[in-house]
């Protein structure tokens, strides 16, 4: 065991060493990272001045400041603070060409000097899509590539269609003519949908300058589809001799702009041009039966039927009349059933007549009843006009016989 004066003195010759080792007049000085176009502020420090100033130099050895004196005329250089312990100057608009070592330096014997390592981050530019020019068919594969320019160091390009993330193929990364900054390119592909059409395709460059901000550019993807089509009746419960229009609705992308209708059965085509509606100015039973209509675009054709089916007055049942109070009229009194499918036949059950009598009957009727009132108010009036004259015609006779006899009493 060593003694207690011998450890001691151990401790006092390493303080004295540590003191030793030290150097006061030493500049000290710390790396400063900026966002080109920003400011970036060089400081140097010392304990010990020994009577000299502080300078500072650029990394082409120019002087910068030497104490409070400036050395070189860039008014983007200016001086912050300057004592004997310290010089701190500020480089404003910040290039790529700023980046570099910088020295402090204080002439002493010997001189001293501290570097401080200046780092210029070039901003990358905003992300550009390509590929995305022409529509894609439905089922192929999309290829995009995002590309940016100008960051330093290198930037992180991502990918996401929707709210999804979508894997890069691959990222190439060119330096830039000017030596300093890059170029970073990004490719995705992926298999495109109907639902793709419309969906947003984004790029989003991740770069430390960027300080918690980010730079994307969103592309929609037009994506070409086959055709859907489905046939609409106007009116929807067409009767006996009304007007019947057949709307053959197409769908798609591109949207349908040739529409053929047919009547099965027949060997002629109604109607092919690229208006979508059928007409039928008088509907009777003869327009009874099943229509195709076939829509087509560049993608393809598909085809919609619709059942009609016309039913004759005859044929209605006779209604009966019950005490149950009667339920509320349907959307409208038919005499007609159809039905409708796209590409399979689809018929829902008839809608009966909610009428007791057709409604050209009710017509006639109501045509008749007011004639027969006509006459009936006529008879009335003439059976007054009779009756009153024959009132009148027997209080004469009655007023003469009396006048007659008060002159023959007067004259017996």
């Amino acid at each position: 065991m060593l003694p207690l004066g011998f450890l001691l003195l151990l401790v006092c010759l390493s303080t004295a060493r540590g003191n030793l080792s030290r150097d006061e007049s030493q500049p000290t000085t710390s790396d400063e990272t900026v966002v080109a176009g920003g400011t970036v502020v060089l400081k140097c420090q010392v304990e010990d001045p020994d009577d000299s100033s502080l300078q500072w130099s650029n990394p082409a050895q120019q002087t910068l400041y030497f104490g409070e004196k400036r050395a070189l005329r860039d008014n983007r250089i200016q001086l912050e603070r300057s004592t004997p312990n310290e010089l701190t100057i500020s480089i404003s608009d910040v290039v790529l060409s700023d980046e570099g070592e910088y020295t402090c330096s204080i002439f002493t014997m010997p001189v001293r000097t501290a570097k401080a390592l200046v780092t210029v981050l070039g901003i990358p530019q905003k992300p550009q899509i390509f590929g995305h020019e022409q529509p894609i068919d439905e089922e192929k594969i999309a290829r995009l590539t995002c590309r940016s320019s100008g960051s330093k160091p290198a930037a992180q390009l991502r990918w996401k269609k929707g709210n999804k993330e979508l894997k890069d193929e691959g990222t190439e990364v060119v330096e830039d003519p000017n030596g300093k900054t890059f170029t970073v390119s990004s490719r995705v592909e992926f298999r495109v949908t109907k639902e793709d059409n419309e969906a947003e395709v984004t790029c989003t460059v991740d770069h430390e300058s960027l300080q918690n901000s980010e730079r994307s550019t969103t592309q929609k993807l037009q994506v070409h589809y086959k055709p859907t089509a489905k046939i609409e009746p106007h009116p929807q419960y067409p009767r006996e001799g009304e007007k019947l229009q057949l709307q053959c609705d197409g769908q798609g992308n591109p949207i349908p702009r040739e529409f053929l209708w047919e009547k099965e059965g027949s060997d002629v085509p109604l109607q092919l041009s690229s208006d979508s509606v059928l007409i039928f100015p008088f509907l009777n039973k003869s327009d009874s039966g099943t229509y195709v209509c076939t829509a087509t675009s560049s993608m393809g054709s598909v085809v919609a039927k619709y059942n009609l089916d016309v039913s004759d007055f005859s044929q209605l049942p006779t209604p009966h009349v019950h005490s149950t109070p009667a339920p509320p009229p349907g959307p409208s009194q038919s005499i007609s059933h159809a039905s409708m499918a796209t590409a399979s036949s689809f018929t829902p059950a008839p809608i009966q007549d909610a009428s007791p009598v057709p409604s050209t009957s009710s017509t006639y009727h109501a045509v008749i009843g007011g004639v027969v009132a006509v006459i009936v108010f006529l008879l009335l009036s003439l059976l007054i006009v009779l009756g009153h004259y024959l009132i009148r015609h027997k209080e004469k006779p009655s007023t003469a016989s009396v006048s007659c006899l008060g002159l023959g009493d007067a004259v017996l």
